[in-house]
Protein backbone atom coordinates (compact mmCIF):
# COMPACT_ATOMS: atom_id res chain seq x y z
CA UNK A 1 0.00 0.00 0.00
CA UNK A 2 3.08 2.11 0.79
CA UNK A 3 3.38 3.10 -3.09
CA UNK A 4 -0.49 4.14 -3.75
CA UNK A 5 0.48 6.64 -0.38
CA UNK A 6 3.64 7.76 -1.60
CA UNK A 7 2.27 8.35 -4.93
CA UNK A 8 -0.93 10.60 -3.76
CA UNK A 9 1.42 12.31 -1.20
CA UNK A 10 3.72 13.23 -4.45
CA UNK A 11 0.75 14.26 -6.29
CA UNK A 12 -0.43 16.26 -3.28
CA UNK A 13 3.07 18.45 -2.59
CA UNK A 14 3.87 18.73 -6.08
CA UNK A 15 0.55 19.76 -7.71
CA UNK A 16 -1.46 22.47 -8.03
CA UNK A 17 -3.63 21.78 -4.97
CA UNK A 18 -0.81 22.75 -2.97
CA UNK A 19 -0.79 25.90 -4.77
CA UNK A 20 -4.03 27.19 -4.46
CA UNK A 21 -6.49 27.52 -0.68
CA UNK A 22 -8.23 24.44 -1.00
CA UNK A 23 -11.59 24.92 1.18
CA UNK A 24 -13.09 21.64 2.34
CA UNK A 25 -16.53 20.88 3.64
CA UNK A 26 -16.65 17.11 5.01
CA UNK A 27 -20.73 16.08 4.54
CA UNK A 28 -21.93 13.18 6.82
CA UNK A 29 -24.97 11.73 7.80
CA UNK A 30 -26.69 8.31 7.49
CA UNK A 31 -28.44 7.01 4.59
CA UNK A 32 -31.49 8.79 3.74
CA UNK A 33 -30.55 12.06 5.58
CA UNK A 34 -30.52 14.26 3.04
CA UNK A 35 -27.25 14.52 2.22
CA UNK A 36 -27.18 15.01 -1.64
CA UNK A 37 -29.97 17.01 -1.90
CA UNK A 38 -28.90 19.44 0.15
CA UNK A 39 -25.31 19.38 -1.68
CA UNK A 40 -27.11 20.12 -4.99
CA UNK A 41 -28.69 23.31 -3.29
CA UNK A 42 -24.77 24.04 -1.20
CA UNK A 43 -23.49 23.95 -5.26
CA UNK A 44 -26.06 26.42 -6.60
CA UNK A 45 -26.02 28.94 -3.84
CA UNK A 46 -22.84 29.16 -2.81
CA UNK A 47 -20.84 28.18 -5.58
CA UNK A 48 -19.05 24.73 -4.58
CA UNK A 49 -17.80 21.67 -6.51
CA UNK A 50 -19.74 18.74 -5.31
CA UNK A 51 -17.66 15.59 -4.76
CA UNK A 52 -19.04 12.29 -3.69
CA UNK A 53 -16.68 9.59 -2.74
CA UNK A 54 -18.89 6.94 -3.96
CA UNK A 55 -19.92 8.55 -7.52
CA UNK A 56 -15.96 8.92 -8.11
CA UNK A 57 -15.95 4.75 -7.81
CA UNK A 58 -18.16 4.19 -9.70
CA UNK A 59 -16.92 6.58 -12.63
CA UNK A 60 -13.73 4.87 -12.24
CA UNK A 61 -15.29 1.45 -12.33
CA UNK A 62 -17.18 2.59 -15.71
CA UNK A 63 -13.55 4.04 -17.05
CA UNK A 64 -12.79 0.48 -17.45
CA UNK A 65 -8.91 1.54 -16.40
CA UNK A 66 -6.86 -0.70 -13.97
CA UNK A 67 -7.57 1.02 -10.89
CA UNK A 68 -11.17 0.95 -12.00
CA UNK A 69 -10.94 -3.45 -12.08
CA UNK A 70 -9.28 -3.60 -9.03
CA UNK A 71 -11.75 -1.41 -7.15
CA UNK A 72 -14.81 -3.71 -8.35
CA UNK A 73 -13.13 -7.04 -7.99
CA UNK A 74 -12.60 -5.72 -3.88
CA UNK A 75 -16.42 -4.34 -3.75
CA UNK A 76 -17.74 -7.69 -5.17
CA UNK A 77 -15.40 -9.34 -2.80
CA UNK A 78 -17.17 -7.21 0.23
CA UNK A 79 -13.87 -5.56 0.84
CA UNK A 80 -13.37 -1.76 1.65
CA UNK A 81 -11.47 0.12 -1.03
CA UNK A 82 -8.38 1.32 0.67
CA UNK A 83 -8.63 5.11 1.76
CA UNK A 84 -5.59 5.75 -0.35
CA UNK A 85 -7.01 4.56 -3.79
CA UNK A 86 -10.58 7.01 -2.74
CA UNK A 87 -8.34 9.46 -1.50
CA UNK A 88 -6.33 9.67 -4.90
CA UNK A 89 -9.90 9.75 -6.89
CA UNK A 90 -10.81 12.66 -4.65
CA UNK A 91 -7.51 14.81 -5.09
CA UNK A 92 -7.51 14.27 -9.14
CA UNK A 93 -11.02 15.60 -9.18
CA UNK A 94 -10.02 18.75 -7.05
CA UNK A 95 -6.45 19.19 -8.46
CA UNK A 96 -8.86 18.99 -12.24
CA UNK A 97 -10.98 21.25 -10.79
CA UNK A 98 -10.94 25.25 -11.41
CA UNK A 99 -12.86 25.57 -8.40
CA UNK A 100 -11.24 25.83 -4.83
CA UNK A 101 -14.49 25.27 -2.47
CA UNK A 102 -15.44 21.61 -2.35
CA UNK A 103 -17.96 19.43 -0.67
CA UNK A 104 -17.23 16.30 -0.31
CA UNK A 105 -19.89 13.70 0.56
CA UNK A 106 -19.56 10.29 1.90
CA UNK A 107 -15.64 10.48 3.10
CA UNK A 108 -14.41 9.88 5.20
CA UNK A 109 -16.82 6.94 6.23
CA UNK A 110 -14.20 6.30 9.40
CA UNK A 111 -11.43 7.39 11.73
CA UNK A 112 -8.75 5.64 9.40
CA UNK A 113 -10.45 7.54 5.70
CA UNK A 114 -10.26 10.83 7.85
CA UNK A 115 -6.77 10.36 9.07
CA UNK A 116 -5.66 8.76 5.95
CA UNK A 117 -7.08 12.00 4.10
CA UNK A 118 -5.19 14.66 6.56
CA UNK A 119 -1.68 13.24 6.13
CA UNK A 120 -2.05 12.72 2.18
CA UNK A 121 -3.49 15.75 1.60
CA UNK A 122 -2.14 17.98 3.91
CA UNK A 123 -5.98 19.39 4.69
CA UNK A 124 -8.21 19.66 7.38
CA UNK A 125 -12.08 20.64 6.76
CA UNK A 126 -13.18 23.80 7.30
CA UNK A 127 -15.78 22.16 9.15
CA UNK A 128 -18.00 19.04 8.86
CA UNK A 129 -21.82 19.21 7.99
CA UNK A 130 -23.76 16.61 9.95
CA UNK A 131 -26.90 15.79 8.99
CA UNK A 132 -28.49 14.76 12.09
CA UNK A 133 -31.91 12.55 11.05
CA UNK A 134 -33.88 10.15 13.42
CA UNK A 135 -33.31 6.55 11.98
CA UNK A 136 -36.97 5.71 11.34
CA UNK A 137 -36.88 9.17 9.55
CA UNK A 138 -34.08 7.78 7.04
CA UNK A 139 -35.86 4.25 6.77
CA UNK A 140 -39.30 5.53 5.61
CA UNK A 141 -37.31 7.74 3.10
CA UNK A 142 -34.64 5.09 1.94
CA UNK A 143 -38.28 2.74 1.60
CA UNK A 144 -40.20 5.38 -0.27
CA UNK A 145 -37.58 7.07 -2.67
CA UNK A 146 -38.03 3.44 -4.99
CA UNK A 147 -34.91 4.52 -7.04
CA UNK A 148 -34.90 0.47 -7.97
CA UNK A 149 -31.42 0.44 -5.69
CA UNK A 150 -31.29 -3.12 -4.40
CA UNK A 151 -29.27 -2.19 -1.15
CA UNK A 152 -33.13 0.01 -0.39
CA UNK A 153 -34.82 -3.06 1.07
CA UNK A 154 -35.40 -3.41 5.08
CA UNK A 155 -32.54 -5.55 6.22
CA UNK A 156 -29.92 -4.39 4.15
CA UNK A 157 -30.60 -0.85 5.16
CA UNK A 158 -30.31 -1.67 9.15
CA UNK A 159 -27.23 -3.25 8.44
CA UNK A 160 -25.77 0.25 6.27
CA UNK A 161 -27.68 2.20 9.66
CA UNK A 162 -25.31 0.11 11.88
CA UNK A 163 -22.18 0.10 9.62
CA UNK A 164 -22.88 3.74 9.80
CA UNK A 165 -23.16 4.35 13.34
CA UNK A 166 -20.59 2.23 14.40
CA UNK A 167 -17.91 3.70 11.37
CA UNK A 168 -18.87 6.86 11.06
CA UNK A 169 -19.58 8.76 14.60
CA UNK A 170 -15.96 7.97 15.55
CA UNK A 171 -15.12 10.91 13.24
CA UNK A 172 -18.48 12.68 13.56
CA UNK A 173 -17.26 13.02 17.68
CA UNK A 174 -13.20 13.64 16.49
CA UNK A 175 -14.22 16.97 14.55
CA UNK A 176 -16.79 17.66 17.35
CA UNK A 177 -13.61 17.72 20.34
CA UNK A 178 -12.13 20.21 17.55
CA UNK A 179 -14.88 22.67 17.38
CA UNK A 180 -16.01 22.04 13.57
CA UNK A 181 -19.21 20.21 13.62
CA UNK A 182 -22.17 21.89 12.52
CA UNK A 183 -25.15 19.69 13.25
CA UNK A 184 -28.51 20.14 10.85
CA UNK A 185 -31.62 18.53 11.84
CA UNK A 186 -32.36 16.51 8.68
CA UNK A 187 -35.42 15.45 9.65
CA UNK A 188 -37.39 18.24 8.74
CA UNK A 189 -38.59 19.39 5.36
CA UNK A 190 -36.30 19.55 2.86
CA UNK A 191 -36.52 23.44 2.62
CA UNK A 192 -36.54 23.89 6.01
CA UNK A 193 -33.02 21.91 6.19
CA UNK A 194 -31.77 24.05 3.72
CA UNK A 195 -32.59 27.33 5.81
CA UNK A 196 -30.55 26.15 8.40
CA UNK A 197 -27.61 25.10 6.21
CA UNK A 198 -27.61 28.41 4.22
CA UNK A 199 -27.48 29.93 7.90
CA UNK A 200 -24.50 27.64 8.69
CA UNK A 201 -22.76 28.64 5.67
CA UNK A 202 -23.48 32.41 5.71
CA UNK A 203 -21.41 32.36 8.77
CA UNK A 204 -18.64 30.14 8.40
CA UNK A 205 -18.19 30.42 4.74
Amino acid sequence: MGTVVDTAKKEANGSSLSEKKITVVFVLGGPGSGKGTQCEHIVQHFGYTHLSAGDLLRAEIKSGSENGAMIQNMIKDGKIVPSEVTIKLLQRAMQESSNDKFLIDGFPRNEENRSAFESVTGIEPEFVLFFDCPEEEMERRLLSRNQGREDDNIDTIRKRFKVYMESSLPVIEYYNSKGKVRKIDAGKPVEEVFEAVKAVFSKDA
